[in-house]
């Protein structure tokens, strides 16, 4: 039976959302007046809507402008003033996977994020972006000279002191008050070198038993103790792992900057080393749900006629993802030592468009005498959104919803798959509870 057609004025969508390719290779993508009128197009089906006014800033910011104007109207609004919607927007990509009802297949074809981003990557290609925002979306290398020996203790240091921190405020625009990464050295792929993936090879599900391990620029420089503990609740559930061969950032940071000529490069440098190993047989995970995303979502709707890209965006699963897989055969190990008690786990919003489901919770209520509240809301903190001064306040704003739900629950332990949004939870909460990976309890339930 043929389906009814597609009526243009009907209310919602009942069709699963779907994603169109980014299209940055057409000329008409660079188009600063079409891209102008397709945000006023868009900015109007968003004010006649309104549902996604708790998910960001951007929403607020646009709603304002609106009913501020003359008309009431989006033809009241000064398009000059369409880039602050633009820049309160992080790409979490919550308001299209969650929230909108006009996403296609949908005859409206409301696509929010990648308007977004594509505003961003126009302005960025046209008016380049500050100094500051440049560095602190370099994080392999601003990652790689911090993590010197000697450096390492310098930098720390510094970070933790008021009048080095007023000053990286006034110079680099990062705020005084908000939470920095501290550096390690060695770093994650430093201290795991020697791991070769070496073992019994046992397929099971979508897996196929043997993973390389993608250490990430936050990880490797910032939370090597995340990627150790991967490593160690792999070997424990007998699944080979080593390190991916050789990588460069995923490329995210400098996606939410607008610069995709960087994130072509990064991506011509990360999908020739992953696809050779994919073609070995690995799999591929990270600690970090926005690198995943990257290699799952952002780059096949960047490159969706690259088959390198599409073969490595099959073989990228979340951690937990993963372990479900290797669960749903029996293989997974359930031999836990230490019970986690409470758990409050605030959920990434990069790992809640994945379309995984809460393989996280799943995995860790299988720990005895463990309950875990699951907290779908975002951090606010998103890279660098969460650390400017510019957005500092705005982002503990957003965080707050977050830190009470949390303290409502009164957890033995509150954890976050992204170590970012954690920490940044955590620093609004004064660390009472801190912020632990879930990767971290389960080795410590495992007792490893």
């Amino acid at each position: 039976m043929m389906a009814d057609p597609i009526d243009e004025t009907r209310e919602g969508n009942l069709e699963a959302p779907t994603r169109h390719p980014l299209g940055q290779d057409d000329p008409a993508f660079w188009d600063a007046s079409a891209l102008e009128a397709e945000m006023e197009r868009v900015f109007n089906i968003c004010h006649g809507c309104r549902r996604c006014v708790s998910l960001c800033h951007a929403f607020p910011t646009l709603f304002d402008l609106i009913d501020e104007s003359k008309t009431m109207e989006i033809d009241g609004v000064d398009k000059a003033d369409y880039p602050k919607v633009t820049e309160q927007c992080y790409l979490c990509d919550l308001c299209y996977q969650t929230k909108c009802p006009y996403t296609p297949p949908h005859p409206w074809n409301v696509d929010f994020p990648h308007l977004m981003l594509r505003a961003k990557a126009v302005d960025f290609r046209e008016h380049g972006a500050p100094l500051s925002a440049k560095i602190l979306s370099n994080t392999r290398a601003v990652g790689k000279l911090a993590s010197i020996p000697v450096v390492v203790q310098t930098i720390n240091a510094a970070n933790r002191n008021t009048t080095a921190r007023k000053l990286l405020e006034k110079t680099m625009g990062v705020d005084a008050k908000a939470r920095v990464p501290a550096y390690h050295s060695p770093t994650a792929r430093k201290r795991l070198k020697a791991l070769d993936g070496a073992g019994e090879v046992q397929p099971a599900g979508r897996t196929r038993g043997k993973l390389a391990i993608f250490a990430t620029c936050y990880c490797d420089h910032s939370a090597p103790g995340v990627v150790e503990n991967l490593a160690a609740v792999l070997a424990h559930n007998a699944i080979p792992n080593k390190l991916v061969e050789q990588e460069s950032c995923c490329g995210m940071p400098k996606l939410e900057l607008g610069d995709l000529d960087t994130v072509r490069k990064y991506k011509d440098r990360n999908i020739p080393v992953l696809a050779k190993m994919a073609r070995e047989g690995w799999d591929f995970t990270a600690a970090i749900p926005s690198c995943v995303l990257m290699f799952k979502q952002e780059l096949p709707l960047m490159f969706p006629d690259d088959a390198d890209v599409a073969l490595v965006r099959d073989r990228f699963f979340d951690p937990f993802e993963y372990l479900a897989e290797r669960h749903k055969a029996g293989l997974l190990q359930t031999d836990f030592k230490t019970s986690l008690g409470k758990v409050a786990w605030q959920v990434p919003c990069h790992q809640r468009v994945q379309k995984i489901g809460p393989k996280t919770r799943d995995i860790l209520q299988l720990v005895p005498d463990t309950e875990v509240v699951t907290i779908e809301r975002c951090s606010g903190h998103d890279g660098t959104y969460g650390v400017k001064h510019k957005t500092y306040a705005l982002s503990r704003k957003l965080a707050k919803p977050v830190e009470a739900r949390v303290a409502q629950a009164e957890p033995a332990h509150f954890t976050s798959d992204c170590p970012m949004a954690g920490g940044h939870i955590a620093h609004g909460l004064d660390d009472k509870p801190a912020a632990e990976h879930p990767l971290s309890l389960l080795r410590k339930a495992y007792g490893i």
